[in-house]
């Protein structure tokens, strides 16, 4: 499994309310809309929602920001939709790991480069889950339980030829085991199905599943990344992040970090992206966004212009290659 791109960045400083970016090229004159190429519930729609509530609660635009949902053919509806909208800088959108993943596997007439870059707010981790009422306690004990199961065991993802069922794949390999996957709509979906014992095992985002958490409804074994999550604080029984061991210490050789990013629709001028990016960094500098980077354990890598695009431009080529070694190319 090749690796991927880690990092951290040292949050700011209080932001004060009524703060409005002060920008002199450009600014919106009718409401944002904030598109979520994903289902209700899943790790971009609470992001986009969180984001939502920061803008408003801090005044930080004169201009509603309206989050919708467009989940339809893997996120294909949406980004499709902004794709279509060139020129119009009232239309942003949050992506994940299906930036890369819905093209490759679908064959939509769509890539990165059809949208405009602007930021990227925060790489998600992974995490294997079990339901807290199954035995298992690490990693290890596990995957004997699928090599025994023969393929019958559950995973629960979102979707298919995504991120989720990568990494299932990528344990497969790595094992020699086999599971059942199971597609559903969204993070927020999967971590119902993980409580409700309707699937085995789920690799949910922190951010989705850390209310099952901490009422006490699932149990992390592992996290996707070379090291421990550094979040100290506790969840639940005085377990933090922190404590959630490395799967690569657990046996399984795997990393995955995924992207939380904003793009514009095309054609977007300097000074329209130079807007989203100082409105982003004074969103980053709120204590809101800092409780909610420390409640979904995120990466809290931050990168625009050049660095940013570089930076996609190599996820896609990785994806692309992982994909492939999954059997998940539209082609095959």
């Amino acid at each position: 499994m090749k690796r991927f791109v880690r990092g951290a960045f040292a949050a700011g400083v209080a932001l004060a309310a009524g703060n409005i970016p002060a920008l002199a090229g450009w600014e919106p004159v009718r409401p944002v809309e904030f598109i979520v190429p994903a289902g209700t519930g899943g790790g971009a729609d609470q992001m986009a929602r969180t984001i939502q509530g920061i803008v408003t609660k801090h005044n930080l635009m004169k201009q509603p920001l309206v989050v919708i949902n467009k989940s339809g053919g893997a996120g294909g509806e949406g980004f499709l939709d902004v794709k279509a909208s060139a020129g119009n800088p009232h239309k942003i959108i949050i992506t994940l790991s299906n930036l890369f993943t819905t093209p490759l596997a679908t064959g939509i007439p769509f890539g990165w480069k059809d949208l405009t870059p602007v930021a990227m707010l925060a790489l998600d981790e992974f995490v294997l889950w079990v339901n807290a009422e199954k035995p298992y306690t690490t990693a290890k004990d596990y995957i004997e339980a699928v090599k025994q199961a023969g393929g019958t065991l559950k995973m629960g993802g979102t979707g298919s030829k995504q991120e989720d069922q990568i990494i299932t794949v990528a344990m497969e390999k790595a094992t020699g085991t086999k599971f059942t996957y199971i597609p559903y709509k969204g993070g927020g979906e999967v971590a119902v199905q993980l409580v409700g014992n309707h699937v085995d095992s789920t690799v949910n985002n922190p951010i989705e599943a850390v209310a099952q958490w901490r009422g006490g409804k699932v149990r992390p074994l592992c996290v996707f990344d070379a090291k421990p999550m550094s979040y100290d604080e506790p969840i639940t029984e005085g377990k933090a992040w922190k404590d959630i061991p490395t799967c690569k210490s657990q046996g399984l050789d795997i990393e995955y970090l995924m992207l939380r990013g904003i793009f514009m629709s095309p054609r977007a001028t300097k000074d329209q992206v130079e807007y989203y990016v100082e409105l982003f960094k004074k969103v980053r500098e709120t204590p809101d966004w800092q409780d909610f980077m420390k409640t979904g354990a995120f990466n809290t890598t931050f990168m625009t212009g050049a660095d940013y695009a570089k930076w996609v431009e190599t996820e896609e080529k990785r994806h692309e290659t992982l994909m492939k070694d999954a059997g998940f190319l539209a082609s095959n």
